[in-house]
């Protein structure tokens, strides 16, 4: 079993010998080279109700966001294809649902996971809380990762959702793993949470029968009308930090710098893929807020030698 007291070494080793650290086990287990281009799209928007206090689509909250439909399947597959001519591999498609039901909505979802795999990318989905026979559906469907963030720690998940446990989320994780599909799972900082809350969430991912392959960290994006639309601002320095930590505790898994990265300088996110994040998102939205348009990414990829597709 992990624990806490490891993660703290780790986190608390002096800045560059931590990110040397991560740096070395990055290049033992993956390639240095390769970030993976992820593309996300809200294929149902708004009136969730889930009470999550960082998330603009809550129906508890009076935000901006208009609520919208499920997408239809072609529109969806459109999407996809556009995403995979700008350089995306990975598909990622969320739905403001508290949990899908069977019927035709979820069918046409599976039938969105068809038509992304073959376009000869990854498919992932975020619909919130699944069961184990949903599970088997996705997974036959081609689904190759269920993203389903703990968000938090344990201690402090309850000052940030009501409705839903934190142990719910445990469950889908269980339920996802079962079924075959790659798990997909991280956090958000800047909530309010402490360092230790973050590292207490690590280990309760480093904890799972079955580990995610693929960990977001993510940092708050305050939203207009949500509870913590005047958070402060995370300090760059330990968003390294916790990038670092996370490579080290996850060796072979992705470790995705998502959400943030447009109020992020470029030498903040160079430090981040020194550190072992190896995956964005890309594209100039994330399901309701902004991110980094694809020329300013694909300039940051020229300059990092890194290969982009021609289109851009």
């Amino acid at each position: 079993m992990k624990t806490l007291a490891e993660f703290q070494s780790v986190y608390n080793l002096p800045l560059m010998e931590l990110i040397l650290k991560a740096a070395e086990v990055h290049k033992a287990n993956r390639q240095a080279n390769d970030i993976q281009r992820c593309a996300l799209l809200s294929i149902k928007t708004g009136g969730c109700p889930e009470d999550c206090k960082y998330c603009s689509q809550s129906a508890h909250y009076d935000t901006p966001v208009e609520r919208q439909p499920l997408m239809s399947v072609e529109e969806v597959k459109l999407r996809a294809k556009e995403a995979r001519d700008r350089g995306a591999t990975r598909f990622c498609m969320g739905a403001a649902w508290r949990s899908p039901k069977d019927g035709p909505q979820f069918d046409e979802v599976l039938q969105m996971v068809r038509e992304v795999r073959q376009l000869g990318m990854e498919a992932c989905v975020t619909l919130g809380m699944l069961t184990e026979e949903q599970s088997l559906r996705l997974k036959e469907a081609g689904l190759t990762a269920y993203n389903h963030n703990l968000d938090t720690s344990r201690r402090f998940y309850p000052e940030i959702i009501t409705t839903r446990t934190f142990d719910d989320r445990i469950q889908t994780l269980k339920a996802v793993a079962k079924a075959g599909i790659s798990v997909c799972s991280g956090g958000i900082i800047g909530m309010g949470e402490t360092v230790e809350d973050r590292l207490m969430m690590l280990v309760e991912l480093a904890n799972l029968e079955t580990p995610p392959e693929s960990v977001p960290i993510n940092v708050l994006m305050p939203q207009q009308g949500t509870p913590l639309q005047m958070a402060p601002t995370v300090d760059s320095l330990e968003l390294i930090r916790l990038i670092a930590t996370t490579r080290i505790a996850f060796p072979k898994a992705r470790v995705r710098l998502s959400a943030g990265r447009d109020k992020m300088s470029r030498e903040t996110q160079i430090l981040c893929f020194l550190a072992g994040a190896d995956s964005v998102f890309y594209g100039e939205k994330l399901l309701t807020a902004p991110n980094p348009d694809s020329d300013a990414d694909a300039q940051l990829f020229r300059e990092l030698g890194l290969p982009i597709p021609s289109s851009c």
